[in-house]
């Protein structure tokens, strides 16, 4: 059994370093190709999706091969928010150090680019907008958007393992109950 939790801790840090630096290399790329970095396009989402989702069921095939071919629903969600753990706080130093380092404005930009979209919808008066956007500034922090990544990034782990996990679960007749 030990054996096991050994694999699952390198499966989960290896992979998780995997998607953490395949997801901040489509990070960079959309900064240096000038998109949009509040909106990205669709299809820079639907990578990233995708690669999330290949990561995580490449670590589970690992796991599962190294367990003898067997794999119960429990190891799969821990494998896979483990993975998608070590990923987020990857994510999370790269987002500081971007935010910190890189663009210090980050927030006074995004605030810009809310203002230009809520004129665009043109539902509200700019007072309206500015008074929006005043009352949402205190979530404009480093420490806010940190805890908003870490939050989704494992949501979408635990998803990605659930399924996953159904679909590849294979529980051994012989273990102990």
């Amino acid at each position: 059994m030990e054996n096991v939790k050994a694999s699952t801790k390198k499966i989960m840090i290896n992979y998780g370093l995997i998607l953490g630096v395949v997801s901040i290399l489509l990070n960079v790329l959309n900064y240096v190709v000038g998109s949009n970095m509040f909106q990205p396009h669709w299809s820079m989402q639907l990578i990233g999706f995708l690669i999330l989702i290949a990561v995580i069921v490449y670590g589970l095939k690992e796991f599962k091969k190294n367990n003898n071919g067997f794999l119960k629903l429990g190891e799969a969600l821990k494998v896979g928010i483990g993975i998608a753990l070590v990923s987020s706080i990857l994510g999370i130093i790269y987002f500081v150090i971007f935010t910190e380092v890189i663009e210090p404005t980050y927030f006074e930009q995004y605030i810009d680019f809310q203002r230009e979209a809520a004129l665009e919808m043109g539902n509200a008066s700019e007072e309206q907008i500015d008074q929006s956007l005043e009352m949402s500034k205190p979530f404009m922090n480093t420490g806010f958007f940190v805890g908003i990544q870490l939050v989704v990034g494992l949501f979408f782990g635990f998803i990605v393992s659930l399924i996953a996990g159904l679909a590849m679960k294979k529980e051994n007749p012989y273990a102990d109950a």
